[in-house]
């Protein structure tokens, strides 16, 4: 690779959630949601692609605008999680729910059209998913195309009594078969592939939405988003419309599930929904998901993570990192930025961010940037790094390195207490006195020649905020 590549993948100033990765030609496209920074809710801005060679995942390039709100007949609204697919006859199909509002028809699933990955599209139509909206809710809209056939995935196990959509008759995600002669409309009904009934043998884990289907060697894997809302799990089939087996979680971004993380209390990070997909390349395959930054839900990233596959289908749980993409451990010198932070939490705890924004700071960090909603000049930085804030980067090679310092700023008097491991004994100690002007500090590294995790724990009087590490 030309670079290095970090989590999250894209530039600091790029909020794209509910990522949907796929290969045409010889490069990766991400699709998405786009969020607005310091936004007041999901999807806010209008959909852009970014692509990057297979042989390189650290060398992202920005696409562009792919598709406006305004180009949609209604106009104006928020467009949320869109899917991609290459149909049979060679073109380029994007599917996207649309401004859902206050009657049972403003929910749907629309449909844009190219001749190419990044457009330009042109709209085509809306699918007709109306006769069995009481039972699955037209949303997160996936879709998978195989031997001339074509399947749309959705469905949500939200719930709208007010629009005769009930919690009793809401069934799950649903898969759909559609015409491929017009990628529309559907030629038969659809069926259930998840249930989001609680009590179900699924419990917790049951359907909530965020449908993405990929084949990988024989099997077919379905993912989605839980009830819990913070975790991505999977389920099988050795056909595209099922019968689905669940499996297990693929990735939570507060790592529960995981060793030292089994339930919110012990999360390692800020938590909240979650959205993604799987996708082999080169014989590895990654599962693309999204983190949460500003104290809120409204400004996700995407992120993602190395998987192991194993033979009889199944996949392990994996943690959240800071090199992702990178393929082996970050090197153990130059400057870091701290936002590539894959843990992140308070003496307290951390967060579930939901449908409202975090106005008051108290002791909790988080990742935000300065200024406004932009396209360059990235700046983000972990902010309010108070007594007791911990931030974990994975993984470094730590060889040959004989002193670690920060860059920070604000109102802090005490230090940076370095660990290789949560609660272990300290490898490094920085002194920080912290004024409203960027410095740095150093601390001896006693830490020997290894590859390890590192944990940054403030202790002392005051906060700063945490810019980054430098190895010397």
């Amino acid at each position: 690779m030309k670079y290095q590549a970090f989590n999250p993948f894209l530039p600091s100033w790029e909020y794209i959630p509910d990522g949907e990765p796929h290969i045409f030609g010889n490069r990766v496209y991400l699709y998405g949601s786009h969020d607005k920074f310091n936004g007041n809710s999901f999807c806010k801005n209008d959909y852009v692609c970014w692509s990057a060679p297979v042989d390189d995942l650290s060398d992202w390039k920005y696409e562009g605008v792919i598709w406006s709100k305004k180009q949609d007949p209604r106009k104006k609204g928020n467009m949320y999680a869109p899917d991609v697919c290459r149909s049979p006859d060679g073109k380029f199909y994007l599917y996207y729910a649309f401004a859902p509002g206050i009657t049972r028809k403003s929910w749907s699933i629309r449909v844009a059209v190219a001749d190419s990955p990044v457009g330009p599209f042109r709209y085509h139509g809306e699918v007709d998913l109306y006769p069995w909206i009481k039972e699955y809710l037209p949303f997160d809209p996936a879709v998978y195309v195989e031997d001339g056939r074509v399947w749309l995935y959705y469905g949500s196990g939200m719930f709208f009594p007010v629009l005769g959509i009930s919690k009793r008759n809401i069934k799950g995600g649903a898969v759909i078969e559609l015409d491929p002669r017009d990628m529309k409309t559907p030629i038969r009904s659809p069926k259930l592939t998840v249930t989001s009934n609680k009590s179900s043998k699924l419990a917790e884990h049951a359907f909530f939405e965020a449908s993405s289907v990929r084949k990988i060697k024989d099997k077919y894997y379905f993912i989605y988003s839980s009830r819990l809302g913070h975790e991505l799990c999977y389920a099988t089939s050795d056909k595209p419309d099922g019968d689905w087996k669940y499996g297990g979680t693929i990735v939570s971004n507060g790592d529960i599930g995981l060793k030292n993380h089994k339930n919110v209390l012990s999360a390692s990070n800020h938590m909240g929904n979650i959205h993604g997909s799987l996708l082999e390349i080169n014989n590895t395959c990654f599962i693309f998901y999204h983190r949460h930054t500003n104290r809120a839900c409204f400004s996700r990233q995407a992120c993602a993570e190395e998987i192991q596959i194993e033979k009889d289908g199944s996949i392990q749980q994996v943690e959240m990192t800071s090199c992702g993409l990178n393929g082996k451990p970050l090197e153990g010198r130059g400057t870091y930025e701290a936002r590539i932070a894959c843990n992140l939490y308070s003496r307290n705890g951390v967060h579930f961010y939901r449908n409202i924004i975090k106005k008051k700071k108290g002791i909790y960090p988080y990742f935000t940037q300065t200024g406004t909603d932009r396209e360059s000049d990235p700046d983000q930085y972990i902010a309010n790094f108070c007594n007791g804030t911990t931030a974990g980067f994975k993984y470094f090679d730590l060889k040959g390195i004989d002193r670690i310092s920060v860059t920070v700023k604000g109102n802090a008097r005490g230090r940076f207490v370095v660990r290789i491991k949560e609660d272990d004994k300290p490898v490094c100690i920085i002194p920080v006195f912290a004024t409203e002007c960027l410095e740095n500090f150093c601390g001896e590294w006693k830490g020997g020649n290894i590859v390890a995790a590192l944990y940054f724990t403030y202790e002392g009087k005051g906060k700063c905020d945490f810019y980054a590490f430098t190895f010397g």
